[in-house]
C-alpha cells in the first residue's frame, strides 16, 4: 500500500490530487487516521494543503475521530506556518467546539488570537473572525478583545475581509 505522504504528493499545487482516493482509504480504515495526520509534518507545503482537506473531509463525516486529535491541533499543528493549515484550524475549531474542553477552548482561542495578530492571508482572517465571533457570542473577555480587531478589519482594503468584519461587527453588537 502506498504512504499518504507518496499519494498527496505531487500535480498542480492548487488541485486536490489524490486526496479524495486518501479519504477514502481512511474512511474505509480508520486504523489509518494516524499516518494521514503525520502528513502535517511533511516538507511540502502541497503535502499539508492536501493532508488539511482530507481531514476536514473526514471529520465533517466523523468528528468523533478527530477529538483525541485536538490537543495535537492545539499543540503541533498550530505551531506550522501555513496559511491553509491556520485556516483550517478555525474551522475545525469552530466545527469541533462540541468535542473542546474549556482548556482546550482557551488554549484554541490563544491559538486563533495569535494567528490573527500574525497572519495577513485574507482567508485566515476571514476563517479566524468567524470563529472568534461565534466563540464571543457567549464570551464578554472574548468580545470585548475582539471587537476592535473587527473595527480594524471593517476598513481592510481587501473586499472579502471587510465585508466578513463588518458583517461579523454587526453580528455580534446585535447580541
Amino acid at each position: 500500500m502506498e504512504p499518504f505522504v507518496q499519494m498527496l504528493t505531487g500535480g498542480h499545487p492548487n488541485s486536490l490530487g489524490r486526496t479524495i482516493e486518501v479519504v477514502d482509504q481512511v474512511l474505509a480504515h480508520p486504523g489509518e487516521l494516524e499516518q494521514l495526520f503525520q502528513c502535517y509534518f511533511s516538507n511540502d507545503e502541497v503535502v499539508r494543503l492536501r493532508t488539511s482537506n482530507a481531514l476536514k473531509r473526514i471529520w465533517r463525516q466523523h468528528p468523533d475521530w478527530l477529538a483525541p486529535y485536538l490537543d495535537r491541533f492545539i499543540s503541533e499543528i498550530a505551531l506550522i506556518d501555513q496559511a491553509s493549515t491556520r485556516w483550517t484550524l478555525a474551522q475545525l475549531f469552530q466545527e469541533l467546539d462540541a468535542w473542546l474542553s474549556p482548556e482546550q477552548r482557551r488554549a484554541a482561542t490563544h491559538v486563533l488570537q495569535r494567528n490573527l495578530d500574525e497572519s495577513n492571508d485574507w482567508i485566515v482572517i476571514n476563517q479566524t473572525l468567524q470563529t472568534l465571533t461565534i466563540w464571543a457570542q457567549k464570551d464578554a473577555e472574548l468580545r470585548d478583545w475582539l471587537t476592535p480587531y473587527l473595527a480594524r478589519f471593517s476598513h481592510d482594503s481587501r473586499k472579502s475581509v471587510s465585508r466578513t468584519a463588518a458583517k461579523l461587527s454587526r453580528s455580534l453588537s446585535l447580541r
